[in-house]
């Protein structure tokens, strides 16, 4: 088990250096072909390649609503128990996007999931969503992706109201909901089979992994399943260098079980999660592993759940409250 610091680390790295330099004004191309086209990575894929959008959401209530949750199905899942000889774990990766600032995307990890065929759970803000809409149809249009929520700007669960919470989960449906219609839209080329596809998430991801009950009742109430993981693949290092990455991945295979959820990160911090997940799936793969969308695998067997959100143990990520501002979305940070 890696040390509590380690896991604390990957988050606050990931956040810090999302939210520094200012973002260069190139607009993202809505223009641009929506099924079919080009995967390659490019400037609007950069940390730094699309311009910042403060505006509030298009849609900030879905037009189709979730029925609530049962009261037995409010919680945390961080893994699901399954046969010791199922060897099936679920890889997830975070889209986190603070409202001050704009991340990017990983297309050599989207890439390589896609060239290889790798089923994925993407949780996704939902200004992330807008500011990467190509992406996301794209991302929309393989039939072994998942989406899910991540809230609207990265906002703390457990420093928001009620109502406060409520936005940033609806506004992000709301936006998943405006790219889909897209998608299906009578002048779309290529587009078949894209009915298929959920008609909003279903799965939630707390930022920061913070949570409170009240909190936890709301999202239910919203009918969203909260999902974490039970084991975290990067360490904060630089897995642009393979030594580390091979190093990183080598720690996380041998914490993951049969059930397993894991945790990567898709917006490009921290650096070499492609090359990370690269090393991580080879060895797996040699263990005997294939691999699910979450909501695949909560189909298989029983939910392990918690009634609060961590990393590794509870309370492991406390500090991170004072880190991004009053509500974990950046704004109101103090600078250092």
């Amino acid at each position: 088990m890696w040390k509590m610091g380690q896991h604390l680390v990957v988050l606050a790295f990931c956040l810090i250096i999302t939210s520094i330099c200012a973002t260069a004004e190139v607009p993202e191309a809505l223009s641009a072909p929506v099924v079919g086209s080009d995967w390659q990575a490019d400037r609007l894929d950069e940390k730094f390649g699309v311009k910042n959008n403060n505006a509030p959401p298009e849609r900030p209530v879905p037009k189709r609503m979730l029925p609530p949750l049962r009261g037995e199905d409010v919680g945390v899942i961080r893994r699901v128990k399954v046969p010791e000889d199922m060897k099936v774990a679920a890889l997830t990766f975070d889209f986190c996007e603070l409202q001050t600032k704009v991340s990017g995307c990983d297309m050599g990890i989207v890439n390589f999931l896609r060239t290889e065929k790798l089923p994925a759970t993407f949780f996704m803000c939902g200004k992330w969503m807008r500011s990467h809409a190509r992406r996301l149809r794209q991302i929309m249009t393989v039939p072994f992706f998942e989406v899910a929520n991540h809230a609207w700007n990265h906002g703390n669960c457990a420093l928001l109201s009620r109502a406060e919470l409520e936005e940033q989960v609806l506004a992000t449906q709301g936006e998943y909901e405006l790219v889909r219609e897209k998608l299906l839209s009578p002048n779309t080329q290529d587009a078949q089979d894209l009915h298929q596809m959920p008609q909003v998430p279903q799965l939630f991801r707390l930022p920061y992994a913070r949570s409170t009950p009240q909190a936890l009742e709301g999202i239910a109430a919203l009918g969203l399943r909260v999902v974490l993981w039970d084991v975290v693949a990067e360490n904060g290092s630089d897995c642009t260098n393979i030594v580390n990455a091979r190093r990183a991945a080598a720690r996380a295979a041998q914490t993951v079980r049969p059930g397993s959820i894991i945790l990567l990160h898709a917006n490009l911090v921290p650096r070499g999660s492609a090359q990370l997940l690269k090393e991580l799936v080879a060895l797996l793969r040699d263990k005997g592993y294939r691999f699910v969308t979450v909501g695949e695998l909560l189909s298989l067997g029983e939910q392990e759940t918690v009634m609060d959100g961590y990393f590794c143990r509870p309370g492991d990520n406390l500090q991170l409250d004072k880190k991004f501002g009053p509500k974990g979305t950046g704004v109101g940070r103090r600078e250092h």
